[in-house]
């Protein structure tokens, strides 16, 4: 190939000036950058956007008026929102509503990448869910920081995908703390940060990032038709309750028996052990009430998050090298985990993980002995704490006698109704109970929780 000798081609260079050249084609900004560019900001969200991805689904919500009209009648529409990697292994924390309803969750990573994710958990009364993904290597885990010394004034940053423009990033500063907003007739926050970085729908479950590039929101809710005031969820509450969600994630899958005293700030203070269970694999490794965890397989503690993370997907025969502190002194345990005894389980089956109710089958004696009207019900044995049916009234020691227009006899029927294949359009679901000869009845949303590992 012939050339002008007064011209270079980058086909003729040496390698090594060949590879700059295609990296400068690649990130033109190189050839321009410079340190005035290159501003906290910047580098605050290089390192975060990684870790923040794009959710997307389709749900069916009931039209304007069909809901309480009774017709039944529904509409699909399309969500969108945001979540940050909490975990390496495809854990993610994101608003609920934004997977509320959705058949299927879709992920898109800052590369491109797509999964289909689950529901792991949620928390209705702060609006968190943790859903997950199953990467074929490491994902990048967010930042976080604390929300126990935010500064009305100083800088934040949003991330998200602001109507749909995935990625999109906003700055503005902290405007208030400790606000309490009524978005809905159903949600209501308590204690939120304010802040005028633009947040849009598509934003609910992205991080509000500090100028270092640490999470210390999550951005939740926007005041409708006000310019500039939006509203995130301190990261300490948040990943707090996400701590709590992956207990319930590990729970049932292998025993330890270690019960951690509840803090009212998550970060910074001491993961405390509160009760050891007798005969429990915590116990005979060792470990006392009053330890101070600091570390569990290779994993730093600082926060109960922390902790529960090192139990997730582990086995029964696991063993886990916990270092912590007793009265200042460090202390080292191998902590060997166990089958969960029987009378630890925790409840199971659709009614539980769709409803949060425990149900049992009652003898014919036990039912005539409520009711002469119905042929059969089945007794409310638990109730799960902020599940649907708590959230709705149901209590310990009701019956369910029907769900929207069929009996409940038997676990038989209820399996039957829950796995239908048009259940989302019966939602929210009719429930019948008798408590104290009175029939009562309420409409709970279909929401599922799982405590299983996908």
């Amino acid at each position: 190939m012939a050339h002008s000798s007064s011209r270079e081609c980058s086909l003729c260079l040496p390698a090594a000036r060949r590879a700059l050249v295609v990296l400068l084609l690649l990130q033109p900004g190189l050839l321009w950058a410079s340190e005035l560019r290159e501003t906290p900001i910047v580098r605050a969200v290089r390192a975060a956007r990684p870790s923040v991805v794009n959710i997307r689904g389709e749900k069916t919500v009931a039209g304007a008026g069909e809901q309480a009209a009774g017709l039944g009648a529904a509409r699909r529409v399309n969500g969108m929102g945001t979540g940050v990697v909490i975990d390496s292994r495809g854990y993610i924390l994101t608003n609920f509503h934004v997977v509320d309803g959705v058949r299927e969750i879709n992920v898109t990573f800052a590369d491109g990448e797509t999964h289909v994710a689950r529901l792991i958990g949620r928390d209705d009364s702060t609006d968190l869910a943790v859903i997950k993904v199953n990467p074929s290597e490491p994902l990048p885990v967010i930042t976080l920081g604390t929300s126990s010394d935010l500064m009305p004034g100083e800088s934040v940053i949003a991330v998200g995908n602001a109507y749909g423009y995935e990625h999109t990033v906003t700055r503005g500063i902290i405007s208030a703390l400790h606000r309490a907003v009524q978005v809905s007739d159903a949600q209501y926050y308590d204690d939120l940060i304010q802040t005028d970085a633009s947040i849009n729908p598509g934003n609910s479950g992205g991080p509000l990032l500090n100028i270092e590039g640490r999470m210390i929101g999550v951005n939740v809710a926007v005041r409708a038709g006000a310019q500039g005031i939006g509203f995130a969820i301190p990261v300490d509450t948040a990943i707090g309750v996400a701590g709590g969600l992956l207990a319930d994630a590990t729970e049932g899958e292998a025993w330890h028996g270690i019960r951690l005293a509840k803090r009212s700030e998550p970060y910074g203070a001491e993961v405390v052990v509160e009760t050891v269970e007798a005969g429990s694999p915590a116990a005979e490794a060792g470990l006392q009430p009053g330890d101070v965890i600091t570390g569990m397989a290779d994993t730093e503690v600082v926060r109960p998050l922390d902790f529960y993370r090192a139990l997730l997907e582990r086995k029964p025969g696991d063993r886990l090298e916990v270092a912590a502190r007793r009265a200042g002194d460090p202390v080292a345990a191998s902590l060997v985990l166990a089958d969960v005894p029987l009378s630890l389980r925790p409840p199971s089956g659709p009614a539980w993980e769709v409803l949060g109710m425990a149900l049992e089958p009652m003898s014919a004696p036990d039912f005539r002995a409520r009711s002469s009207r119905y042929r059969g019900g089945l007794l409310v044995a638990g109730v799960r704490p902020g599940g649907p049916a708590a959230e709705h009234g149901v209590r310990r020691g009701d019956v369910l006698v029907g769900m929207h227009i069929w009996e409940t006899t038997s676990l038989e029927n209820v399996a039957y109704i829950l796995r239908r294949s048009d259940l989302p359009n019966l939602t929210p679901l009719k429930i019948f109970v008798l408590r104290e000869g009175e029939t009562l009845y309420a409409h709970l949303p279909l929401a599922a929780r799982t405590a299983r590992r996908p």
